[in-house]
């Protein structure tokens, strides 16, 4: 089992269903190459013009990955006993002291997913279908018709410029157009998982 981080927003749409899919951003070895031109043989691994591995793909079909999230750790006066608490399933500030997702042991998990697709492409070549299976529909509808319109990548660039650290904006943003790899999931059980 491999750990993933999920920020709030995420694990809500992990949570109600939403969310089958992530995009995490490509490490190149040697630093950062947005205009990297080489080849993808097999999705998971992006080669350079000399047949180099220029990056691999942390995750692969077939692995199970538990979520990092917010959480906290109290006791339950009815159970008797300490219990996990999340912060995504809060929607007001509490009181509580969160503990980032970094430091989430494996132990307190709740969510897991058994990746079920990798590859790689530009940000920007996002689809409706996928921004939708990232957890970002947009609830709009055709004037004409009444229908509900094609998500737009709105709200999912907001999304996806809120997981860059400000200063890596001009190389990870929406507007720098990074290769990304597209991680596609299935949700599983803590029982599944640990077969």
């Amino acid at each position: 089992m491999k750990p993933i981080l999920m920020n709030i927003e995420n694990v809500r749409a992990l949570l109600e269903g939403r969310k089958t899919v992530t995009r995490r951003v490509v490490k190149f070895k040697g630093g950062q190459n947005p205009a990297w031109s080489g080849y993808i043989a097999d999705g998971t691994v992006l080669y350079g013009s000399n047949n180099i591995p220029a990056a691999k793909a942390s995750y692969h079909p077939g692995d199970i990955l538990w979520v990092r999230e917010t959480w906290t750790k109290d006791f339950d006066v009815l159970a008797w006993a300490e219990v996990y608490l999340y912060r995504a399933d809060y929607n007001s500030r509490s009181m509580r002291f969160w503990k980032p997702s970094i430091h989430m042991p494996r132990e307190a998990a709740r969510i897991f997913l058994r990746v079920t697709g990798v590859r790689a492409e530009r940000l920007q070549e996002i689809t409706s279908q996928q921004i939708d299976a990232e957890g970002c529909c947009e609830y709009a509808y055709d004037a004409k018709t009444g229908k509900p319109a094609p998500s737009g990548p709105s709200w999912f660039r907001i999304l996806w410029e809120k997981t860059i650290k400000p200063v890596d904006l001009p190389v990870y943003g929406w507007e720098a157009n990074p290769w990304v790899w597209v991680i596609e999931f299935e949700r599983i059980s803590k029982e599944e998982a640990e077969q």
